[in-house]
């Protein structure tokens, strides 16, 4: 089965929904990566928030921002997709899904993503390019990209 898909601001969300974001985060970020960091950094509430949901519950999911919130230029970020759904292809459909979010709701401006090194390829497929040198976050390399 297939995913739909939703983009819901911080006060559209429901209890369960909200509950379900911060698990997978909290999942993916916190435990699987192994990052000890503050997640809940009050830009929820600035945020659109796209999630994924198959008949199993949200497998993936990101925030989106307008110009000016978390960079100069609109940003994708917390790219996520549960540990379940992974090989699937959710990964390129959420990223896909996410630009044309951001595209729908801004129209078509650059676009900036604070990325994990090893996905630069991932993300370069999709039209971005690096624009920062390499910098770690929670231990972890990553590189600033931009979508013009």
């Amino acid at each position: 089965m297939g995913i739909s898909w939703s983009v819901k601001t911080f006060n559209e969300l429901t209890n369960e929904e909200l509950y379900q974001v911060l698990r997978l985060r909290a999942e993916v970020f916190v435990v699987e990566q192994g990052c000890n960091y503050l997640d809940l950094d009050n830009y929820d509430q600035q945020a659109l928030h796209l999630q994924g949901i198959n008949e199993t519950g949200l497998v993936a999911y990101t925030r989106l921002f307008a110009p000016g919130i978390k960079y100069d230029m609109a940003s994708i970020g917390r790219v996520i997709s549960s540990p379940s759904a992974r090989g699937k292809g959710f990964g390129r459909q959420l990223m896909e899904v996410s630009i044309a979010a951001v595209e729908a709701r801004w129209g078509k401006i650059p676009i900036k993503i604070g990325a994990q090194l090893y996905l630069q390829k991932f993300y370069e497929s999709l039209g971005f390019v690096q624009s920062s040198e390499m910098y770690l976050e929670d231990q972890i390399p990553h590189i600033e990209m931009i979508r013009a």
